[in-house]
């Protein structure tokens, strides 16, 4: 004979490990989000190397430049991290509407700590190409072809 007890403490258990298993998906999502990022950033540098230095011949300084280029990362990501909120509680409230008596809820604290996980993740991957941009010469910048 089962206990309502040891039922639970197997439940427990389960739930335990589908969220090791979600959160190790979640960093590896993660990761290759940051290299996507990383890598549309330096395809971004190299295909925008004349407009750079066009703005460093009329006068941005390297903080302006660098900071364009990880604001366009930031933003990027945070826009990635909108839409996966986004399917997230979309599918909650899905999971709601079929199960009615299943309490499915994310508080608002995970919501913003996710898009600012995202964020942060932007303006890492954006660091490297960033600084690439900035110390573009602006006469070899505007050679470039």
């Amino acid at each position: 004979m089962t206990t309502q007890q040891a039922m639970l403490d197997v439940f427990g258990n389960v739930m335990r490990m589908v969220t090791m298993a979600v959160g190790a998906i979640a960093g590896i999502s993660l990761v290759v989000g940051a290299i996507g990022i990383l890598t549309m950033m330096w395809i971004t540098v190299r295909e925008r190397t004349e407009e750079i230095g066009l703005v460093r011949a009329i006068g941005a300084s390297t903080t302006q430049v660098a900071g364009l280029f990880l604001a366009e990362a930031a933003g990027v990501a945070l826009l990635g991290g909108i839409a996966g909120v986004s399917v997230g509680l979309g599918l909650g409230a899905l999971l709601r509407w079929l199960v009615p008596g299943l309490p499915v809820e994310t508080p608002l604290s995970f919501v913003l700590m996710a898009l600012g996980v995202s964020f942060g993740v932007g303006l890492i991957s954006g660091v490297l190409p960033a600084r690439r941009a900035a110390q573009l010469d602006p006469i070899e910048a505007l050679r470039a072809e």
